[in-house]
């Protein structure tokens, strides 16, 4: 199981299960792997979920990414925090901002 620490220290593993449900919903995100550790440590952007106030939504923005897109990696907030999933976006959900990059 990949650990990472996000922006603020906090340690959030990704399961081998949440990661196969990764590649199978959103297969593009396959290769970028990599790039999951770095949307945690620099993110550009933090939103909280509407739907779950534990669930936090990180944000970076990759120009050579599909002509310009972003990663967004969702994190359950809890005891052990941990990757739910990972896609390819073009705009930003709604919800409240808890870190912005300045």
């Amino acid at each position: 199981m990949p650990k990472f620490v996000d922006c603020f220290k906090n340690e959030i593993t990704l399961s081998q299960q949440r990661w196969i449900h990764i590649i199978q919903e959103h297969p593009e995100v396959k290769e970028y792997i990599k790039e999951i550790e770095t949307v945690l440590k620099d993110p550009d952007l933090i939103k909280e979920s509407k739907k779950d106030r534990e669930v936090y939504l990180y944000y970076r923005f990759f120009k050579e990414i599909l002509k310009g897109k972003y990663i967004i990696v969702v994190v359950k907030k809890i005891m052990l925090s941990f990757v739910v999933t990972c896609y390819i976006t073009d705009r930003i959900k709604e919800g409240d901002i808890i870190w912005e990059k300045k």
